[in-house]
């Protein structure tokens, strides 16, 4: 049995139906009301997965105010993750990094590599997902995403809505904005036979086209994160769901 066979059925199925919805409510977000918000969002939007920062409360918190929407918790230190899981986390992932590069913060294949590599071992048993940095040239993130999954990636992670400088309004600035982790799934999906999640820049209008483009799922953060309204949040993750369902359906 493969570790992706381990994870919730519903989530799982998700993935090989190249439908699946996670919501992100950011790395570097310890804030319990918001991740309590982003949680209850997630679970009445019909999200398939909560992105989480690597907090064992903010998991419990999480899966409670979701109503048990899987968790899945993000760091750069892989020493966090054990207690994570440990509080009911399903799966863990090393990035994204759009957090850490307006500190000047970048992340280099050796540097991912060697993270990986520590997680395996800490964590031999539990779902993992790597996020490959956008700022390496497209031959490049190819394949660190084959070295990856040779190190124990069971999932590739895109990035790359931190360097989009989109010029256009509407839903041409929407397309430009994620054009780079676009292009990274098209590429990556066709190099590794492990599901890549498309994440960073993406909103409705750019969902189907990360699916189209080879993505397994979606990784969607700041179009909910950064609402206020619970309402809001809840329509916003409604309308990528459904989005998403749409974008099925024209493929079958």
């Amino acid at each position: 049995m493969t570790r992706l066979q381990q994870l919730p059925d519903a989530l799982r199925r998700s993935l090989e139906q190249r439908s699946a919805l996670k919501v992100i409510a950011g790395l570097m977000n310890f804030n319990a009301d918001s991740v309590a918000r982003v949680a209850r969002a997630a679970g009445h939007g019909g999200a398939d997965l909560l992105d989480l920062a690597c907090d064992p409360d903010l998991v419990k918190l999480a899966l409670a105010e979701s109503a048990g929407v899987p968790v899945c918790v993000s760091s750069v230190d892989p020493d966090q993750f054990p207690a994570a899981v440990s509080a009911g986390a399903v799966m863990v992932e090393i990035g994204n990094y759009d957090a850490f590069y307006p500190q000047g913060r970048v992340f280099g294949a050796d540097e991912v590599l060697a993270l990986t590599r520590r997680t395996r071992e800490l964590l031999p048993e539990v779902v993992l997902s790597v996020t490959v940095p956008h700022v390496l040239p497209m031959d490049q993130q190819e394949q660190l995403a084959l070295d990856l999954v040779a190190s124990g990636a069971d999932l590739i992670q895109t990035e790359g809505g931190t360097s989009a400088k989109p010029f256009s309004a509407g839903s041409l600035g929407l397309i430009e904005k994620a054009a780079p982790t676009l292009a990274a799934a098209h590429s990556i999906s066709r190099a590794v036979d492990v599901p890549v999640l498309c994440a960073s820049g993406l909103s409705a209008v750019t969902l189907p086209m990360a699916i189209a483009a080879g993505a397994a799922g979606v990784g969607v953060g700041s179009a909910v994160n950064r609402l206020n309204d619970e309402l809001a949040m809840v329509a916003v993750v409604r309308g990528l769901r459904d989005a998403l369902g749409h974008a099925v359906s024209a493929r079958v």
